[in-house]
C-alpha cells in the first residue's frame, strides 16, 4: 500500500482521522470515570503507525509512565499507601467534580442524606 503513492495517501489521511476522532473521545473522557487516558494514548498508537511524531509522543509517554511505575514500586509500603490514597483523592475528586458540573447531582450531599437515613 505504502509503494502506491494514491493508496499511501489514503493510508495517512484514514490513520490520521481514524486517531483524530479516538484522541477526540478520549479527551471527551478524561474528566469522567473510566479509560479516558488509555483512549489518548490508543490514539496516539494509531497515528504512530503513520506520523514519526506521534511515534515519538508514544515512546515519550510509555517511558515516563514507566519511570513512575519502578519508582513508586522502589518505594516503602506506607509511601505506596499514601501515594494510592492521594490518587484516590484525587480520582474521588474528579468524578465528583465531573458529576456535579455535567449532572447538577452532588454526590457528597447524596451520600450523606443517605447514611442518614
Amino acid at each position: 500500500m505504502r509503494a502506491n503513492r494514491s493508496s499511501h495517501l489514503a493510508l495517512k489521511v484514514g490513520v490520521g482521522v481514524l486517531g483524530a476522532v479516538v484522541v477526540a473521545v478520549g479527551i471527551a473522557l478524561i474528566p469522567l470515570p473510566g479509560p479516558g487516558w488509555a483512549i489518548v494514548i490508543l490514539g496516539l498508537a494509531i497515528w504512530a503507525v503513520e506520523f514519526v511524531w506521534a511515534r515519538h509522543l508514544l515512546q515519550f509517554t510509555k517511558r515516563h509512565v514507566q519511570s513512575w511505575t519502578h519508582w513508586v514500586l522502589q518505594q516503602s509500603l506506607p509511601l505506596r499507601a499514601v501515594i494510592g490514597f492521594l490518587g484516590f483523592v484525587f480520582i474521588s475528586a474528579v468524578v465528583w467534580l465531573s458529576v456535579k458540573l455535567t449532572m447538577g447531582v452532588d454526590l457528597i450531599v447524596k451520600i450523606r442524606d443517605l447514611l442518614t437515613v
